[in-house]
């Protein structure tokens, strides 16, 4: 069989695990825009319903949601027993040429897919992706019952999607290293995760960035994000910093998380000065980020998060642990700060020299500076492509 030498005519399926709207956030939108039209594929979106409800649309992409269940054990099993017949029907009926896994675990049953579709005469690639830690990430993120037992699963999945692959892709060299540890000789790609400049860098705000008087997190409500020291070492600090407020925005995936968090902050008395509030419109977020004086990140595990290159775009300096692949966006004392994981003296110590020392105008210039030429959307698009084609080629093999 002929190898092909771009991307145009492919068909591609993503196996996700995230839950999209209809219709699509402007981002997201703008997302599979770019990756249909730049590249000429025809894209499916295998995900998560925002509810309990199936639903099946098309937006750039053609998207094909089961329901999402309310507890995580059942939501993973509903993925794994829908994923392989869905995507086989996909491979055949809609001549699927390339599956992207969202991440190794669900990428056990893309696997599994491609390997009945190659019994049934279907050549078909696979692309497994990693965003972070997700060994780490999956057991930390909630409490789960037998920790270890779960971590065995997980490694074991991991093992069979990866070494099944033909070709990975990871957003940092921390990612890319975890796994090769599964997969050490498969073709690897390293690129950023999607990040809607243009919405983050078209806002700006008349008030510099040192009389603003806000601290903002952003991100999911869970355990390895550290936001509980984070509000421990804001109350350490917070008779120094009288006029600034700490503003937590989120989704709560742990719920019992969540209202733990809550309960600390009427325990210290700090309900006036610490909001924790629902997660953002992307365009909302924007604006939050642009009037933040500081964006904290005090996660445990990470990939590479795009919420610090986002807050970099709107010129906001950034303080987040030195985790992962967050050393690669953030060097210490220049685009923000990095402190040890957990380290709660740490992050105090951070926090009230950024608030109160730091050149956070100069620093806020540099962090948009680095963040513009970090990523760009064509750059994306290019990378995805190239991805496409080599795991075809790959697979044909």
């Amino acid at each position: 069989m002929t190898r092909r030498g771009d991307a145009r005519g492919l068909r591609v399926c993503w196996v996700d695990t995230m839950r999209y709207t209809q219709p699509l956030q402007a981002g997201q939108a703008r997302k599979w825009r770019r990756l249909t039209e730049d590249l000429g594929v025809d894209i499916f979106v295998t995900s998560f319903a925002p509810g309990l409800r199936p639903q099946c649309f098309r937006e750039h992409a053609r998207f094909i949601q089961w329901p999402a269940l309310p507890l995580a054990p059942l939501r993973w099993l509903t993925a794994w027993l829908l994923v392989p017949p869905v995507v086989l029907w996909l491979v055949f009926a809609r001549r699927i040429d390339v599956l992207i896994a969202h991440d190794p675990v669900i990428g056990a049953a893309a696997a599994l897919a491609k390997a009945l579709a190659r019994l049934a005469g279907r050549r078909v690639a696979l692309v497994v992706e990693t965003r972070g830690d997700f060994q780490k990430g999956f057991v930390g993120q909630r409490r789960m019952p037998m920790p270890g037992l779960w971590l065995g699963l997980i490694r074991r999945l991991a093992r069979y999607s990866l070494t099944r692959a033909d070709a990975l892709r990871a957003v940092s060299a921390s990612s890319a290293r975890q796994l090769r540890e599964f997969a050490p000789e498969k073709p690897l790609r390293q690129f950023m995760s999607w990040t809607d400049t243009a919405v983050f860098q078209s806002f700006r705000v008349k008030q510099s960035v040192s009389q603003r008087q806000e601290v903002l997190y952003a991100g999911v409500l869970i355990p390895r994000k550290g936001i509980r020291e984070l509000i421990e070492a804001y109350a350490r600090i917070a008779d120094y910093v009288p006029q600034v407020r700490l503003r937590i925005v989120g989704e709560p995936a742990n719920r019992d998380y969540a209202s733990g968090l809550r309960r600390q902050v009427s325990e210290l008395g700090l309900e006036s000065r610490i909001t924790i509030g629902d997660p953002l419109p992307q365009a909302e977020l924007a604006v939050a980020m642009a009037r933040a004086r500081l964006l904290v990140l005090p996660s445990y595990s990470e990939g590479l998060p795009k919420v610090l290159v986002e807050a970099m775009l709107c010129g906001t300096p950034v303080l987040a642990s030195a985790v992962d692949g967050i050393p690669e966006v953030v060097e210490d004392g220049v685009h923000g700060w990095l402190v040890p994981p957990g380290d709660v003296n740490a992050l105090a110590g951070k926090l009230l020299h950024a608030l109160c020392e730091a050149d956070l105008d100069r620093m806020g210039e540099t962090a948009r500076e680095f963040a513009t030429h970090f990523f760009s959307a064509e750059s994306y698009v290019k990378h995805y492509g190239e991805l496409f084609v080599l795991a075809w080629n790959e697979a044909q093999r």
